[in-house]
């Protein structure tokens, strides 16, 4: 007989963690939480300013997309994390919730009213309260404990154009420029894995196992009461006589589904894999946040990458302050491109350097970024299998840019970053374009410039979307005992980071178990 617990939680990320956490909060249910990566042991992984020099190691899924035809062809590359935590332990920590209008939108349960307590429970924030915060759950929000001078210029200069400004993306109204606060506790990055789990990981009703891949959940007559996983080169089966929560993320979870036999028939079929379920909708409904930076030279300032010395280790690891607390993209806005929108269209990030291909690419000069971020996204692609064999990357279709409204509107965007930079005071720390090197661009330039380098903002979301996947307590339509628990539940992106709504769902979650068991 296999070893049987309450719950088996799949994936360490940011939901899972959360779930792990509450869910053993009662000290008689029995909770396996399985997690395919490591433990979140590299020193990047808590060094805010070094979270890209985590993308392509071992602590990264090293994802990327089919070639997309409205980027030339390229493949964009999508790192997720692969380690306790997950994303939560390798993203650039911006604490933002998204707009009412988002969740206005979604079905009944979850509307602003309804999941803004949830927020809040999660919240630890150290300068905001109020309706709108918390000030004492496990999720520490600060304001970072640095700020480059460039960035402090953007801000001004974007309030000098005509943006109101703001110290609070997550109040009553999201639009407006000001620096963004960060899930971080003393200038240390703050993961859901130092939140959530290891505070709970000293209770007795609580199991870990890491580097453990999951193949496929199994499902007997209508419900899913195991899960097969490799482990150390051994192939171990687990029981849960409650329920199964699925915390994959928008790639990982569509696709342990398919590989379990639910999703899309024909699909299944053609790959040799048993249809438990016919769920067309597992897969579809893949949708990102494409962001497009602009790249400047600078001048009489200095460069963040520059300011990360040895010495400069040494006081963040005294005392969590300096360069190193930077978590890059330090500042930016929310604003619309056109009238008439119920909400923002656009966010901006920037960063005291040069910020692009992931930050994959070592700045050989001093620069800035404004990079500009759709969040109202029109485009939808799907994720499909490659193979029936789980260590097989699934084909990821973000199909950005196939509706042309959010090309029309990243350029929209890019004019007025342009205009921005034109404004004093960050017009006189701007030496001249670096990309695109046009001074005065034109309307082409912009569109083969934002083609050549839209990258992800790291906010996959949709591929198991209330409705067409899951039911509004997150349970899979005809399968009995199992929920999914993550982003891919969004039916669609809220405006802005995605972090903190994963974590917010992932509260609710818990309640919904608990409520039902």
């Amino acid at each position: 007989m296999p070893e049987t617990f309450d719950y088996v939680v799949i994936g360490a990320g940011s939901a899972g963690c959360v779930l792990a956490n509450r869910l053993s909060e009662d000290g008689a249910a029995r909770v396996l939480l399985l997690e395919a990566g490591g433990a979140d042991d590299a020193d990047e992984a808590h060094i805010p300013v070094a979270f890209s020099t985590l993308f392509k190691t071992r602590y990264d899924w090293n994802h990327e997309t089919v070639e997309q035809k409205n980027l030339g062809g390229r493949r964009a590359y999508w790192p997720r994390g692969k380690m306790l935590g997950g994303c939560s332990s390798m993203n650039a920590m911006i604490y933002i919730r998204g707009n009412r209008a988002d969740y206005d939108a979604w079905p009944a349960g979850w509307r602003y009213d309804d999941v803004l307590p949830y927020f809040t429970r999660a919240e630890r924030n150290t300068r905001l309260a109020g309706r709108y915060h918390g000030t004492d759950g496990p999720l520490h929000v600060e304001d970072r404990r640095y700020t480059h001078e460039l960035s402090h210029a953007w801000v001004e200069s974007a309030v000098t154009w005509g943006m109101k400004p703001t110290d609070d993306f997550n109040g009553e109204l999201q639009e407006g420029a000001g620096l963004y606060q960060v899930t971080c506790k003393g200038g240390r990055r703050w993961s859901t894995a130092d939140a959530y789990l290891r505070p709970a990981m000293t209770r007795q009703n609580l199991t870990v196992r890491t580097n453990a891949l999951v193949n496929r959940i199994i499902v007997r007559d209508g419900r899913a009461g195991a899960v097969s996983y490799s482990r150390h080169g051994e192939q171990v089966e687990v029981g849960a006589s409650t329920e199964i929560l699925l915390c994959g993320g928008a790639v990982n979870s569509p696709q342990l589904l398919m590989l379990s036999g639910i999703g899309p028939a024909e699909h299944l079929r053609d790959l040799g894999i048993e249809v438990v379920a016919n769920l067309p909708g597992v897969g579809d409904n893949l949708h990102d946040h494409p962001a497009a930076p602009l790249l400047w030279r600078t001048r009489d300032t200095t460069d963040l990458v520059n300011l990360v010395t040895p010495g400069r280790l040494l006081r963040w690891q005294a005392s969590g302050r300096g360069p190193l607390a930077s978590n890059v993209g330090e500042a930016g806005a929310f604003f619309h491109t056109r009238d008439g929108l119920p909400a923002p269209d656009m966010q901006v990030h920037v960063a005291p350097t040069l910020f692009y291909d992931n930050g994959l690419r070592e700045p050989s000069i001093a620069g800035f970024t404004a990079g500009a971020t759709l969040v109202d996204v029109k485009s939808r692609g799907r994720l499909r299998l490659r193979s029936a064999n789980p260590r097989w990357r699934p084909l990821i279709d973000p199909a950005y840019y196939d509706d042309p409204t959010d090309l029309d509107t990243m350029i929209a965007a890019m004019r007025v970053l342009l205009e921005i930079s034109a404004t004093a005071p960050l017009a006189r720390f701007l030496a001249g374009p670096f990309l695109p090197p046009a001074g005065e661009p034109t309307e082409d330039d912009l569109r083969d410039h934002v083609r050549e380098i839209t990258q992800t903002l790291y906010h996959p979301v949709g591929t198991c979307a209330m409705g067409s996947v899951v039911d509004t307590d997150l349970r899979v339509h005809d399968i009995a005992g199992l929920r999914v628990v993550d982003a891919s539940v969004m039916p669609t992106v809220p405006r802005g980071n995605t972090n903190a709504p994963t974590i917010m769902i992932a509260e609710k979650a818990a309640d919904l178990v608990r409520s039902s068991g």
